[in-house]
């Protein structure tokens, strides 16, 4: 993950003699938000006539605050070009607690959806560029579905967690072809995009699951490797560290925030870079 370039304003040799007549310095510009481009561009004849006093480059962003959430972000290496996996043709999904990859990269997944939605998450995501898989539940995606298009409007990709979040394991093909075709069918129908990637409730399955995940559209079956709660990391293996491949699980709780940072945290002690777990799942 790298920071955004700063862009610079193109000078011409006609200006810079202006500007020297003048008194009049041009500085360089500063990265604007997606969302705020149109409102800048609007403005920028009305900032340019009115100076503005810059903030102190020693004030500290209150804790907690956006700002203080993007300062903590550590700076990674460049992601890889990714690497996708090879599928199996088996008529089955396969089930993975980590991605087979020896790529150096880890993946951020987002469960649920109907507890709670921090709105700071939707910038914090935007601000420190955070690639996040979120596997929804469709009656929490269809009562909210303005703040998941945000998330997703700034990288975040959505993927199937069923319909009622019930355990799967040991329960029919229909019950859970139900379950998940249902959900992939509404998912699909309220962002454009139907799911190719599956999270069953609990982590719970069978072989049932897989069989029933594949017929209805989902080229793989995801477990975790760490789980994060109140910006706490577990893990579930014995390394007790992230490895290539790892998938982090979180959910749409009031911590989000602590969730996402201490994740980035551990991704980045761990000498890997967070990417996209659908870009390695084709």
């Amino acid at each position: 993950m790298s920071a955004t370039p700063t862009r610079r304003i193109p000078a011409v040799v006609t200006l810079l003699a202006l500007l020297a007549l003048t008194g009049c310095a041009v500085g360089r510009g500063h990265p604007a938000h997606a969302r705020q481009v149109a409102a800048a561009e609007a403005t920028a004849s009305a900032s340019a006539a009115t100076p503005s006093v810059s903030p102190s480059v020693t004030a500290k962003p209150a804790f907690k605050s956006l700002a203080w959430y993007v300062s903590q972000v550590p700076t990674f290496p460049e992601a890889p070009v990714p690497q996708p996996v090879p599928l199996p043709t088996t008529g089955s999904a396969p089930f993975w607690h980590r991605l087979p990859t020896d790529q150096k990269v880890a993946f951020i997944t987002i469960d649920d959806g109907g507890l709670a939605r921090p709105p700071g998450v939707i910038d914090f995501i935007w601000e420190a560029r955070i690639p996040v898989t979120m596997f929804l539940n469709s009656p929490a995606a269809a009562e909210h579905t303005d703040y998941f298009r945000q998330i997703e409007a700034v990288g975040g990709v959505v993927e199937n967690h069923t319909i009622a979040h019930n355990s799967l394991a040991g329960r029919s093909y229909d019950y859970q072809r139900q379950e998940i075709c249902g959900a992939a069918d509404r998912l699909e129908g309220l962002f454009g995009k139907r799911p190719t990637l599956f999270r069953p409730p609990f982590g719970e399955h069978d072989s049932t699951t897989l069989k029933a995940a594949h017929d209805c559209g989902a080229k793989a079956v995801f477990h975790w490797t760490e789980t994060v709660h109140e910006g706490k990391v577990r893990y579930q293996t014995p390394e007790k560290v992230v490895q290539p491949g790892d998938v982090l699980l979180m959910h749409f709780r009031p911590a989000l925030m602590d969730d996402l940072l201490a994740a980035l945290k551990a991704i980045h002690r761990a000498g890997l870079t967070p990417a996209l777990l659908e870009q390695y799942v084709r």
